[in-house]
């Protein structure tokens, strides 16, 4: 057996660095403690919730204009090719909203023109504008006053059919009648 210089023996050192470290092991593999504190159940979550109303919102009738059996219903005016002249089968229904406005003074109308993509932006703005007053001038010598009306032109901005055909721009050429 050999011992050191204090006269310990090395395998009685050797046996109490084992059961030292048993007991360090041991003590460090403890299981985790268990709160003693109480947590309090969590409400459940529910939907949340909303008022639906007792009835849906009813639209809103903003004139005869938007009964299809109303003459008013129509309310687009077509034109040929390149021009602003009105043509004689679209006076009787102008002559129907002019006598609706003259007869209902609290009214106000917004004439749209509109072309076909034939053109430039510049000219078919300028042509969109001169139908738009042109139905205008009509209306006013029909006994509209002049302030019930107002003109915009979108020229070629709104097709109300986007195909390049004679058939789609013939439903371009128009003016529409907004109340």
């Amino acid at each position: 057996m050999t011992t050191n210089r204090k006269g310990i023996r090395a395998p009685a050192l050797a046996l109490t660095a084992v059961v030292l470290a048993s007991v360090l092991a041991v003590g460090c593999t403890s299981a985790p403690k268990q709160s003693t504190e109480q947590v309090a159940p969590q409400p459940m979550p529910t939907a949340p919730t909303t008022t639906a109303p007792l009835e849906t919102t009813r639209p809103v009738y903003a004139g005869p204009w938007e009964d299809p059996s109303n003459p008013l219903y129509q309310r687009t005016i077509y034109f040929d090719y390149d021009t602003a002249e009105i043509k004689p089968e679209f006076l009787p229904l102008l002559r129907t909203h002019a006598r609706y406005l003259g007869t209902n003074t609290g009214v106000k109308a917004t004439l749209e023109g509109h072309t076909d993509e034939r053109g430039t932006r510049e000219y078919n703005l300028a042509l969109g504008d001169q139908r738009a007053e042109s139905v205008r001038r009509l209306m006013v010598a029909d006994g509209v006053p002049p302030n019930q009306l107002s003109t915009l032109s979108y020229g070629e901005e709104r097709p109300a059919n986007p195909g390049h055909s004679e058939q789609a721009w013939r439903l371009n050429r128009r003016v529409v009648i907004q109340y």
